[in-house]
């Protein structure tokens, strides 16, 4: 039986880590840890047989020496405290993405998870999306022939999230769309590619429509609940767009939380290549385009949970010590690609590496 602690009893592991693990027979919960007790407690009403102890303090399950390994499902700001201090009490930690709030910080998580001998994996579920690991294949199979170019969209009309809260605060998230949904497009992009490496970027980010949040009118707003408009800080990117150049392909992409465009599909990534092009609709499935034939192939397959696959690989990995495609040695570029064009735009100029 593996016995673990999930600190962090929000959204991401209400909705997605706790029913994941729930289906697994050989782990036991023995923590489930929030700064808020109800939103623990909740959980444990939810999975009885699953979860054992409701805590307010996590360092309670760093110090017991039956823990084997902790979820670190706090907000952006928290996770790399939690996860330091973790790692020093001798846990391999599954971290949600972003690593944390910047490059820097989770180089160092890297180094700690060296220093320490323990697995450190980053929750970049997609790249256990089925339609993405088809990708993955196809270009390594060389069905795409030579991907020069990548295009993605993450837009959506008017849907900042807990507007005036934590997602909205620089200070605690690192920043906006594009380490929200951003992270999910590159970094499966980068995957998909076949670990490019960067050469040169540039981009440019707007805080535009909810300068003033009090008369900001809005479509939907994911974690409502956390919103504070009255008296709460909007200080990040609520659109974001940008080219980058690597090794492998450029890159140029569009990302939106909110804007004055009210139409559906904006959330797709298309693949061009010389022998063939694909495009992912976001979260589902995608088409290929055969170049020679000029015949247009949907896939039909079934597409397990991202979320039970990524807990999965990483208690396995905790045992075997394999480094798996989201072990954080393999998302660093993605680190460090957000912190670039967050720079980039910030100094309205082009980024070398």
């Amino acid at each position: 039986m593996r016995v673990i602690a999930v600190i962090g009893c929000g959204r991401i592991a209400k909705g997605s880590h706790f029913p994941a693990l729930s289906k697994m027979d050989d782990v036991k919960i023995k923590y489930a840890c929030d700064l808020l007790i109800e939103k623990a407690e909740a959980m444990k009403e939810k999975y009885p047989e699953k979860i054992e102890n409701v805590i307010t303090d996590y360092k309670i399950a760093l110090a017991d020496p039956e823990v084997e390994a902790v979820w670190v499902l706090t907000p952006n700001y928290a996770h790399y405290t939690v996860a330091m201090d973790a790692m020093r009490a001798g846990k391999h930690v599954f971290v949600e993405k972003p690593i944390t709030v910047n490059y820097k910080l989770s180089c160092e998580m890297a180094e700690e998870a060296a220093k320490q001998n323990k697995i450190l994996n980053i929750g970049v579920c997609n790249r256990y999306h089925k339609s993405v690991e088809m990708l993955e294949e196809m270009n390594r199979q060389g069905k795409f022939g030579n991907i020069y170019h990548v295009y993605c969209s993450f837009r959506d009309f008017r849907s900042i999230p807990g507007l005036g809260g934590a997602f909205t605060t620089k200070e605690q998230s690192g920043g906006g769309v594009l380490i929200d949904w951003g992270i999910h497009f590159l970094d499966l992009i980068l995957y998909i590619l076949g670990g490019a490496k960067l050469e040169t970027l540039t981009c440019d980010a707007y805080c535009e429509m909810a300068k003033d949040m009090k008369s900001y009118k809005y479509n939907s707003m994911w974690a409502e609940d956390t919103s504070d408009i009255e008296n709460g800080t909007n200080d990040v990117d609520d659109y974001i767009t940008g080219h980058i150049r690597t090794d492998k392909a450029s890159i140029s992409f569009n990302g939106a939380w909110a804007h004055n465009i009210n139409q559906k599909g904006q959330m797709f990534i298309d693949f061009m290549g010389d022998k063939g092009g694909a495009r992912l609709t976001y979260g589902k499935r995608f088409e290929f385009y055969d170049g020679e034939t000029l015949e247009t192939t949907t896939y039909d397959y079934d597409i397990p949970n991202m979320y039970y696959e990524e807990d999965k690989a990483f208690l396995e990995s905790t045992l075997t010590g394999v480094k798996t495609k989201t072990h954080i040695d393999n998302i660093l570029e993605s680190a460090k690609l957000l912190d670039a064009l967050y720079a980039s735009a910030e100094q309205k100029k082009e980024i070398r590496f």
